[in-house]
Formats: structure tokens, sequence, C-alpha cells
């Protein structure tokens, strides 16, 4: 774990890949060296901002006005907030107008936004011209310590979540701890759920800390920067490590194989964030184990009380509009969870847990026992 931060003391963390390692650097007013940074790292650079209607309000102009200081040309396009612009149609506005902006192979996309934003802007970019580099400005906590690092990019398809896409690394990500101050509470949450995710799957001691400091990262103080750059640390260590999939990584996905069902089930709509997907995902995932006699107890009680006290949702019924068809019904998120990018020859993986900080892959899941499992989690009553 690292020492806890000063608000004035931006910190760099290292995504070591070879020649393509790139830098995280993490900080409050770190927006402001944008600019600096972008021509530095690649002299006579073009750009071009892809970012939301909401996000555009506070963070387009001080983003540009960063640009311009260091001399460099930029245009922008703005989609709509939310999953709803993760879709062929977001990625089609989104390609079309970085052409129309005329963005080369040497230039630069910059995705100004959340993960929403990161992953279609990050999308385009690898499609683009077979390949545009770009840089990250996650605006959201879940973007600054998840989906900001690691180059998992795509789109989604009416029959799952992020079933298209491509791995395309960042060159560089600029996360300022200032932005997050324009979250509603609600994001900051769901946010949160992510870093308390790498408490949960490796680092017993960061969980522990989390407990006891999670008020001071609400609030804004010098734990947040602290728990952002050693959430950081973690995911870029695993994605050196692995970085398409083919193993260890696979244990990011703590929460996510019950949490992306549970996000299609509403239509990718507001009714579930996705870090709420993934609480409820993760408290879910720490009952099965328990039920597999793989942690006790008290140990998965542990997980879903943290999640309680951060404000976010841990069961099903939870969530708004539970009683609808096809979210209250075992075998129909049995058949959404079938979609999970995990799958392999129609076999679900589970990432499960051995103790709370030990994460492992569960291979070949046998069906019966998790649908028996849900349809005891939906007949809790509310």
């Amino acid at each position: 774990m690292t020492a806890p931060l000063k608000h004035s003391d931006p910190v760099n963390v290292d995504v070591a890949l070879g020649d393509r390692a790139y830098d995280i650097v993490i900080g409050r007013g770190v927006l402001s060296s944008l600019g600096e940074r972008v021509a530095a790292l690649r002299p006579g650079v073009r750009t071009a901002i892809v970012t939301d209607r909401t996000v555009a309000k506070y963070w387009l102009e001080p983003t540009e006005a960063s640009l311009a200081a260091a001399g460099i040309p930029t245009s922008h396009v703005i989609v709509e907030e939310g999953e709803i612009s993760k879709t062929y149609a977001g990625l089609e506005k989104v390609s079309e107008a970085l052409i129309a902006a005329k963005i080369e192979r040497n230039d630069l996309v910059i995705a100004l936004g959340g993960g929403v934003v990161g992953d279609l802007a990050g999308f385009a970019a690898a499609i683009l011209r077979r390949g545009v580099d770009f840089v990250q400005v996650p605006t959201s906590l879940l973007a600054q310590v998840d989906s900001s690092v690691g180059g998992k990019t795509g789109i989604n398809s009416p029959q799952g979540k992020n079933l298209l896409g491509a791995f395309h690394q960042p060159v560089l990500v600029i996360a300022d701890t200032a932005v997050l101050d324009t979250l509603s509470p609600r994001q900051f949450r769901a946010g949160y759920a992510e870093v308390a995710k790498y408490g949960v799957l490796g680092d017993e001691a960061f969980f522990t800390w989390l407990e006891k400091n999670h008020a001071d990262i609400f609030k804004g103080g010098s734990a947040r920067e602290h728990a952002i750059a050693t959430s950081c640390r973690a995911k870029a260590g695993v994605v050196s490590r692995d970085e398409r999939e083919t193993g260890e990584r696979a244990l990011l996905n703590l929460g996510h194989t019950f949490g992306h069902a549970l996000e299609a089930a509403t239509g990718f709509s507001d009714r579930l964030f996705h870090g709420e997907g993934v609480a409820i995902g993760m408290t879910l995932a720490a009952q099965f184990s328990a039920r597999l006699g793989m942690i006790g107890e008290a140990d998965a009680a542990r997980v879903e009380r943290h999640l309680i006290e951060a404000g976010l949702p841990t069961r099903l019924q939870d969530i708004a509009g539970f009683a609808q068809e096809g979210l209250a019904d075992a075998d129909a998120l049995m058949a959404l969870m079938a979609q999970d990018k995990k799958v392999k020859r129609g076999r679900l993986t589970f990432i499960l847990l051995q103790a709370v900080g030990r994460a492992v892959i569960a291979k070949d899941v046998e069906p019966t026992p998790v649908r028996d499992f849900l349809k005891d989690k939906l007949a809790q009553k509310a």
C-alpha cells in the first residue's frame, strides 16, 4: 500500500508494458498539465476530445484551454451521457466525427469522461485508420480506478455488455481527483464499489484500511488520493502480467458475472449503475463462495456490511423495479450470464473467494447450484 498522499503531491503509477508502457498521473489539479504532457509525449500532434454532455459542462473548456496553452489544436465530439452511447449508433457518431476532424494515425483521441466515454472513445480510436493512439482523462471514480487503466475498450450489444471491443492501451492517463467533486453522491458511491473490489480480491490490509477510512474518501480528504493510487497500482500490476486476460486478470472481474447480467436485465439504464451492479455481484459472489464452503459466513457478511456502510446496494431487492420480468427470474438471469465473455464452451466461470483478500478463478461452474442460489436470493423478502 502507498503512504497517504497530500493533495499537493501528484503521483505517477507506471503500467509496465515494455515499449507500450504508460503513466497514470494522479493528483488534485493535474488536468491543467494535460497539454504540457501531451506536447512532450507527441510533439506536433493534433487531438480530438470525446466527452459527454454533463462532463462537457464542467471540464471541456479547461481541457481545451490546457491543450491550447501548449499549442495543440483540438476538436471535440459530445455524446449523450450513459450506456445509451455505448452502442453501434454511438460508435458510428464518434468514428465519423473523428474522420471528419481528419484525425490521423500520428494524432491522439482524448477520452474525457467516465467509463462509457473511455470505452467508446478507446474503441473508436482502436478501429480508426486501423489504430490511433488515445489518452484517458477519467472524470468518474470508477473510471479513475478501473476502466481507464488496462486497455479494455468496447460497446454493448443488445445481447450483453461489452461484447464488442478491442484491447487498445492508452498512452497516458490523467486522473485529476478534483473533477470528482462534481459527481453526484450516487455516482461516487458506484465508483467506490470498484475501489472496495481491489481489497476484497487481493489485499485484505487495504480492505481493512477502507473499512476505517471510507468516510474520508467520500469527503474528499487525502484518503481519496491514497485509495485511487492503491487501486491503480493493483490494476497496473495485474495488467502488466496478463494484458489480454488469459489468466490472472480475470480476477478483476470479481462481482462482474452477476453484475453484468443485472445490468442487462435492467436495460443498461440508470436503474442500476455499473458500480452498483458490481456491489451486488460482489456480495453474491461472496455469499455463493460461502455456500460452497470456500469461505465462512462471517467473511461474506463482512464484505456486505462494508458495502452497505458505503451506501451501496447489496441485494437483488435493492434494484429499482426488482419485480419486473427478467430481473426476478433465475432462468432469465442465467441466460444473461451465459453471454458473459468468460463463458467457455457454455460453462460458466466465476471469480470466487477463499478469504477476504484472496480471490480465485473458478472454471466450469455447474449451472444448477448457481440457479438454486439465485432462486434463494430472489425469494428473500424486500
